[in-house]
This record gives structure tokens, C-alpha cells and sequence, in this order.
């Protein structure tokens, strides 16, 4: 097994060198329109294809490179089947979520929920978020450097401090529009960094036709499961259901990936850019995949993870990369380069969203005579804050332990409750402030509950059914053949302790099935809340809601469109209503 080379160093340290002279040429680029629009949002100025590429980059972190070709390694080729998932949560998000985002010319999405409802929904709204993305976004920081450096040896407080520092640079100087170009330069390295593991896994094999054949006979090829227990952790209906409601959850609604599809300069941009990323969701999926195949074939007779020549599951793309591509220079470098650039795209979204809703809800409302110079050196600051803040959060997180499972949960679980809320106030013209609050609070509390069972009494093997791994094939010397029988989830559970009633049903619902009962519950209370509190007598204006006229929108092309349409559309995702309710009552008369 090899270690990092010279040349691995340089090529990962050429990755970063590039992101930052992205951040450096955008500062230079702004000087002179330096406002807070410009900044947090480019100044909605931004085409469909770079904000699709920058969209599919964020949603492919670190996590995506290292651990689903593990999943596909462990479980089977059942996670294709997100393409539904992915298919839907994009139809939602463009045909529902981004045509009232847009015509309201909101910085925050969480603006919204004041102008739908009251001021306090929307705080709430943005401490929720600010709490759950600095919690993920410092486990994305730390995860896959722990991974790396136990299996290549690369440095890993050196890798945290190097990636943070950087993405919080080019977040700093360069704004949303460097976050978005960093983002396109890096999924072209983790396009590359796959696609190296994968041709140099077929030579290695003899084709893709014997790493497919290995995979059928090995039982990996399992695409379809229509089991419709809900206890089962990955089945179609799991997938398709569970998936779009939490994936729904971030695209319709998060932050980091409305802030980029509200940058673009017309709506059919944004709606376009959200269709491009689609095609991206599926290419990276499919290469995902394909390493997870090439991974089963490679080590079907000999599994590192049971012989204990790695410690975790997410160390097992490390380790093919150095088993097999060592003997190339600069090339393990390529792949922990793509491993790391997904980490940047993932943190730089972050950052930038973090900022832009403490600008926009937490200082603007309250300071409202800052100047637009003034709101721009404020943006940098959060910029750098929440920057230093995720590196700290990293630091916590290589002490927490076994915790860190549960944070990623608890991420997923707030999700579904906002993706409750929003829904409420963009489809329920009858939803009021008193049915939102209380669906929220109810749809938090009861996925929240769930979430924190399943940490305690995590699923007996036979919910996440693991396929078989052997041995057969190594040095029998330096394999613990007994570790074979035992699951992780074995491990992180107390067998001394008697497993609750609640343990083997309720606690046992599938991971993906948090965010639909989060959304779920909240709609359903809070349609019954705003119903028996008058929400009936209420008149909403029709801009807070999703009209026939905002669907069929999908349908005009820009140019079929008359200039002064065009002028009254821009006119219209300009300027924050916020505060200007009167203004608004009379427009829409």
C-alpha cells in the first residue's frame, strides 16, 4: 500500500491555489459596485449554466465522494433509484418553491416567512438554520479529513486549516459570484477525480463488463426492493418517498441552494439552471455507483473493511485509491483533491448562506439607515466569521465521537418541519401565523423524537439488510474472520441494556422517512390550527402564494416576451417588499 507522494501534494495544493485566485479576480472584478446585493447574491446577474453546475457541487460534498460508493459497496445498487428521489425534488422545487421566491426578490429565504406570517416565525426560521449548518458544515470539514489521513496519511489538521482557510478567503473577497465559479472548476476535478478511479478500476479488472458481471453474481446489482415496510432502511419506496421529501427539503427551501438560483438575472434562468443540475445529480451518481461497483469487484474476495485493514466504511475509497493508483504520480493526489473539492463547495454555500441570512434578518431589519457600502463590508465580516466559526465547529467535532451520526441526523431532521412551513404559506392560502407555529413546533418535536430513539436504539441489522462481504481471498493470518458477524449498529448500542417497546417499530422507521413525517405532521397541524383560528377570514395577498400564472411561467421562453414584461419581471425580483405592505396591496389591485 502506498503513501502521498510529492506530487500528490502538489496537485491537491494546485486545487486550492486555483480556488483562491478565483476569490482574488471576483474581488477585483466588484471594486467599485460594492453592495450587499452584489455580494450575497451577484447582483442577480447569473446565467442558468454556471448556477446549475455550482447547484449540482453543492450538493455533492465530501460525504457524497467517500461515502456512496461505500454504500453501494456495503448495501447494492439500490441507490440509483435516488434518480426518482432527485427528479421530483427538483420538479417541486422550480414549479413550486422558486417562482414566489423569485417574484418577491427576497436575499433570505426565510424574508418569506415575515411577509406570509409574522416576524418571529421568520427568526425562528434563521436560528434554526444558522444552528444546523455551522453543526454540518464543521462535521463536512473534519469527516473526510479523518478518513483521508488514516488510510493516504495526508495531514489532517493541516488539510482542515488549509480547506477552511481557503473557502472562507474566496468567500470573503470574491462573493457569491466566486462561490459559484470555485464551485463549476470543482466538479470538474471531482468528474476527473472519479473518473480516474474508474478507468484505471476497469484496466485493473480486465473491463466494465467483468466489474458488472462480479457485481450480478455478488448480488450488488439489487436495484428493485418493493418491500412497503417503512422499517426497512432502503427499499423503492423508502427512496422515492423519503428522498424527494428530503431532498425537497433542500432545494425547495434551504438557503445554500435558493441563494444561487435567486441570483440568476430572469426566472427562466433559475428555473433552467435548476433542470441543468438535474442532469449533474444523475452524472455524479451514476460515477458514484460505478465506484462502488468497481470497489465490490476489486475487494470481493478479500474485504478490507472486515480484515481490518481500515477502520470504517468511508475509508474504503481511500484506501482503492492508494491500493491501486499509488504507482501514478499525482493522481491519489487528484482524488483527495476531488474529495476536498467537494468539501469547498459544500462549506463555501454555507458560508455564503450563513451570511446572507444574518445580513438580511438578523441586521437589516434592525438597522435600517446602514448604508449599501456599509451592508457590504458587514457581508465580508459574516463571510469571515462563520468561516473561523465552521473550522472551530471541525475541531469539536474530531471530540464528538459517536456523535457526529447524530448531529447529521438532527440536520435532516429540522429540514422537514421548515419544508412543513414553507408549504403551508406558499399552497394554504387559509394557513395562518398560529397554524404555522404550532405545526412547526409539532412536526420538530415528533421527528426530532424519532431521530434521537433511533441514535439511542439503533436498528437491528436485518433493517438495513447488508450484503454478504468475504474474506475468503485474503492472508488468513492477518484477518479477524470473527469481526464479519458484527454490525456497526451492534457496536454503537448497549447489548447489556433491554431494547424498549418502541425500539423494534417506532425508533426503527427509516432514516429517509424523518424529513416526509416532519413535513407531514406540520402541514396536517397546521392546517387543522389555522383552520379553527380563523384563517378562513384572512385575505393573503396573492404574491405570498403559488399561482396558475407562476406555474405555466415553466412554459415562456424569454424571448416570446414583450420588452416592458420583461423590465416589470426584473422590476419585480429587485427590490424587498418587506416592508412595504402597503406599496404591495395597491400594486395588486
Amino acid at each position: 500500500m502506498g503513501r502521498f507522494s510529492a506530487w500528490d501534494y502538489v496537485v491537491f495544493a494546485a486545487m486550492l491555489a486555483v480556488s483562491a485566485t478565483i476569490g482574488v479576480y471576483y474581488a477585483f472584478v466588484r471594486r467599485g459596485q460594492e453592495t450587499s446585493k452584489e455580494f450575497l447574491i451577484g447582483g442577480r446577474s447569473m446565467t442558468a449554466v454556471p448556477v446549475a453546475i455550482s447547484l449540482t457541487a453543492s450538493f455533492m460534498s465530501a460525504v457524497t465522494v467517500l461515502g456512496t460508493p461505500a454504500e453501494i459497496y456495503r448495501h447494492g445498487a439500490m441507490f440509483c433509484i435516488f434518480a426518482i428521489a432527485y427528479t421530483v425534488a427538483v420538479l417541486g422545487s422550480s414549479e413550486i418553491f422558486l417562482p414566489v421566491f423569485y417574484k418577491l426578490g427576497i436575499t433570505s429565504t426565510y424574508e418569506y416567512l415575515e411577509l406570509r406570517f409574522n416576524k418571529n416565525l421568520r427568526l425562528c426560521g434563521t436560528g434554526l438554520f444558522i444552528i444546523q449548518t455551522v453543526l454540518y458544515t464543521g462535521i463536512v470539514i473534519y469527516a473526510p479529513a479523518l478518513a483521508l489521513n488514516q488510510v493516504t496519511g495526508f495531514d489532517l489538521w493541516g488539510a482542515v486549516v488549509a480547506t477552511g482557510v481557503v473557502c472562507t478567503f474566496y468567500c470573503t473577497v470574491g462573493g457569491l459570484k466566486a462561490v459559484v465559479w470555485t464551485d463549476v472548476f470543482q466538479v470538474g476535478i471531482m468528474v476527473a477525480g472519479f473518473s480516474s478511479v474508474i478507468i484505471r478500476a476497469a484496466a485493473f479488472q480486465g473491463g466494465l463488463g467483468r466489474i458488472v458481471n462480479d457485481s450480478y453474481y455478488g448480488g450488488r446489482l439489487n436495484f428493485w426492493d418493493f418491500n412497503p415496510s417503512p422499517f426497512q432502511r432502503h427499499t423503492f419506496w423508502t427512496i422515492v418517498i423519503g428522498g424527494s421529501f428530503t431532498w425537497l427539503g433542500i432545494y425547495g427551501v434551504n438557503q445554500s441552494q435558493i441563494q444561487r438560483y435567486i441570483s440568476c438575472k430572469t426566472r427562466f434562468h433559475a428555473k433552467l439552471s435548476l433542470y441543468i443540475n438535474l442532469l449533474g445529480l444523475w452524472v455524479i451518481l451514476t460515477l458514484s455507483v460505478l465506484c462502488g461497483l468497481s470497489l465490490y469487484s476489486i475487494y470481493r474476495d478479500c474485504d478490507p473493511w472486515t480484515a481490518k485493514k481500515v477502520s470504517a466504511l468511508d475509508q474504503l475509497m481511500p484506501y482503492l485509491v492508494m491500493d491501486i493508483l499509488s504507482e501514478f504520480p499525482g493522481v491519489p493526489g487528484l482524488f483527495v483533491a476531488s474529495a476536498y473539492s467537494g468539501t469547498l463547495s459544500t462549506v463555501s454555500s454555507s458560508i455564503n448562506a450563513l451570511a446572507a441570512v444574518t445580513v438580511e434578518d438578523l441586521i437589516k431589519p434592525y438597522f435600517p439607515s446602514l448604508s449599501e457600502k456599509k451592508l457590504s463590508w458587514i457581508s465580508r465580516g459574516m463571510s469571515l466569521f462563520y468561516g473561523l466559526a465552521c473550522i472551530a465547529m471541525a475541531a469539536l467535532a474530531s471530540v464528538l465521537g459517536a456523535l457526529l451520526q447524530a448531529a447529521l441526523s438532527i440536520f435532516g431532521i429540522i429540514g422537514g418541519p421548515l419544508l412543513g412551513m414553507f408549504s403551508l404559506g406558499i399552497l394554504c392560502s387559509f394557513a395562518n401565523e398560529i397554524g404555522a407555529f404550532v405545526g412547526l413546533l409539532s412536526g420538530f418535536l415528533i421527528s426530532l423524537w424519532v431521530g434521537i430513539g433511533s441514535q439511542m436504539y439503533p436498528p437491528q441489522e436485518n433493517s438495513a439488510r447488508p450484503l454478504h462481504l468475504s474474506v475468503a481471498g485474503c492472508n488468513i493470518s492477518s484477518v479477524n474472520v470473527t469481526s464479519t458477524a458484527i454490525p456497526l449498529t451492534t457496536i454503537l448500542s448497549k447489548p447489556t441494556t433491554a431494547r424498549p417497546a418502541l425500539a423494534d417499530s417506532w425508533y426503527s422507521l427509516s432514516y429517509l422517512y424523518f424529513s416526509t413525517l416532519g413535513t407531514l405532521t406540520t402541514v396536517a397541524v397546521g392546517i387543522i390550527i389555522s383552520l379553527l383560528t380563523g384563517g378562513l377570514k384572512q385575505n393573503i395577498d396573492s404574491k405570498f402564494l403559488l399561482t396558475k400564472e407562476d406555474f405555466l411561467s415553466s412554459f415562456t421562453w424569454p424571448s416570446s416576451e414583450t420588452p416592458e414584461k420583461e423590465q416589470e419581471r426584473a422590476a419585480d425580483g429587485t427590490d424587498n417588499p418587506a416592508f412595504s405592505h402597503i406599496e404591495m396591496d395597491v400594486a395588486s389591485k
